[in-house]
């Protein structure tokens, strides 16, 4: 899943449901909309940018 923009619709993603809908729990989330260990925490593999490591 590759997340473009801010829009609250987005903000909100049930995460649950959300991995189950992927063949692969993969988030690139060019907002940073999402804390990177809340992500990991469900499962997934999670990428933002302009957090650094």
């Amino acid at each position: 899943l590759l997340i473009l923009t801010e829009w609250d619709q987005f903000r909100a993603l049930d995460l649950e449901r959300l991995k189950t809908l992927l063949a692969a729990p993969v988030v690139v989330d060019l907002r940073n909309i999402y804390k990177p260990h809340e992500m990991v925490r469900h499962g997934f593999t999670y990428a933002s940018v302009g957090r650094g490591a």
